[in-house]
């Protein structure tokens, strides 16, 4: 025991073999085996051995920086993680090193991209090496800020791509620091613009659009708009201003205007033979009991013209308790959509994300236990699905009709087929990333690429 090396709770591993110069890991004596994160995980044969090709971005939360990496498959296993949820992971043995010393371990490949730490070490690799000390850190070997940024100074790639502005609100969302992240990862400059601090001048001769302080923004050559339900007149009046000055904008006003506008929206699907649940608007309470009647009664869902997320939208168990909340909204003035209740699919629904006309993810949303929504930010619980052909079509043909080439498509299974529920201009990406795998972030950098003709 005299013999073991003191272990601090986090410490910097170096991978030589992988070709990763340091990685920070949370050490922890309650998992058995260690954990990597790892994307892009593909197996390929060596002889007669399995092999495993993935790619491992080191650094939290900084995944311009991907190294491509290949191990020896050693085992498949069922691991459960810390949200509780069982999973097949991938089994790999490689050499670390720990200041000094460098031995064999066994590393589990999984998305850790939501976890605080891109690497786990746990008890097997401490087994008669180390003490752990949780109160201490770093004891083996550490590495500051100047260190790691010489170690990885060869994969920063210089910025002579496109100029890029991401239009939101919050810098801070998952979904927009992964969209800055891939673009960063393929060399473009990308600007984060939040869209309250953006001004315009309209003028024939010299139209601008200037951002606090007063700086002229402009040699952009695209913009990825990520407006919010509540600046969404405002947020499109910039959208329009951008395309004037002939940039690019990967969803257009026209395009989010429609979309934000279920009314509207519905109507477009209807008349371009796109099956929805049955759907009634009315403005009279007079008419009440009628539009209850036209969508086959209650139980029945009630929305809100332009809600998203799953907010504003109610369901209605009787027929008495829908003319309620029905002409209670009325007598405020506010604009509602009566939609049928598909019983059959028990909470579930898909979302699609569709870029530039084509699926490049999908995930079925489970509502939480006495939910009737499926919506991540209620309490839904996400898992990858194969769609079907005609789930496909239904998708694509969605996004083409609004227009959007970035669009989150949520689709109903019911004993009539598929039904399309809604389309979303400003789709979310952790959800559906973590629940496949996919790396969607770079797929919309990808499809800025090919409509300006830029190639790397």
């Amino acid at each position: 025991m005299t013999d073991l090396k003191i272990i601090g709770s986090e410490e910097w591993c170096v991978f030589e073999n992988l070709g990763i110069p340091a990685i920070k890991a949370r050490v922890d004596s309650g998992a058995k085996t260690s954990s990597i994160q790892a994307t892009n995980i593909k197996i390929i044969m060596k002889g007669t051995q399995e092999w495993v090709k993935f790619e491992v971005s080191p650094l939290q939360e900084n995944r311009s920086i991907s190294i491509p990496c290949q191990a020896r498959l050693v085992d498949r296993r069922m691991v459960k993680s810390s949200s509780g949820i069982s999973e097949e992971r991938l089994v790999v043995r490689t050499a670390v090193t720990l200041g000094d010393e460098t031995f064999e371990i066994e590393l589990t490949l999984a998305n850790r991209d939501t976890m605080e730490f891109r690497m786990l070490l746990g008890r097997e690799a401490l087994n008669e090496r180390y003490i752990v000390n949780p109160a201490l850190n770093y004891q083996i070997q550490d590495f500051d800020e100047a260190v790691i940024n010489q170690k990885y100074a060869p994969y920063f790639k210089e910025k002579t791509g496109l100029k890029i502005a991401l239009l939101a609100s919050n810098p801070n969302l998952y979904s927009n620091k992964r969209i800055m992240e891939a673009a960063e990862a393929r060399g473009h400059e990308i600007v984060f613009l939040n869209v309250e601090l953006a001004y315009m001048k309209l003028d024939a001769h010299s139209p601008e659009i200037r951002y606090r302080g007063g700086n002229i923004l402009n040699a952009f050559d695209a913009v990825i708009p990520r407006i919010k339900p509540s600046v969404t007149f405002y947020g499109c009046a910039l959208i329009r201003q951008f395309d004037n000055l002939g940039v690019y904008c990967q969803n257009t006003a026209e395009a989010i205007t429609q979309s934000r506008d279920k009314l509207f929206a519905s109507q477009l699907f209807s008349k371009n033979d796109i099956h929805i649940p049955i759907t009634g608007f009315a403005k009279s309470p007079m008419d009440t009991k009628d539009l209850i009647k036209m969508v086959n009664g209650a139980p029945l869902i009630i929305k809100l013209l332009e809600s998203t997320q799953g907010k504003g939208v109610v369901l209605a168990e009787t027929n008495k308790a829908a003319e309620s909340v029905i002409n209670a909204f009325k007598s405020v003035n506010t604009n509602i959509l009566v939609q049928e209740f598909i019983k059959e699919a028990n909470g579930q629904d898909i979302r699609c994300f569709v870029v530039n006309g084509k699926v490049v993810a999908s995930m079925q949303r489970q509502a939480e236990k006495g939910e009737f929504r499926a919506n991540i930010h209620q309490g839904g619980k996400a898992s990858i699905i194969r769609i079907t052909s005609e789930e496909r079509k239904l998708a694509q043909k969605a996004a083409k009709v609004l227009n959007l080439a970035v669009a989150g498509v949520d689709i109903i299974r019911s004993n009539k087929g598929p039904l399309l529920l809604e389309v979303n201009s400003s789709p979310g990406l952790e959800g559906i990333e973590n629940a496949t795998g996919k790396d969607i972030a770079n797929e919309m950098i990808v499809a800025i690429e090919k409509k300006l003709r830029f190639s790397i």
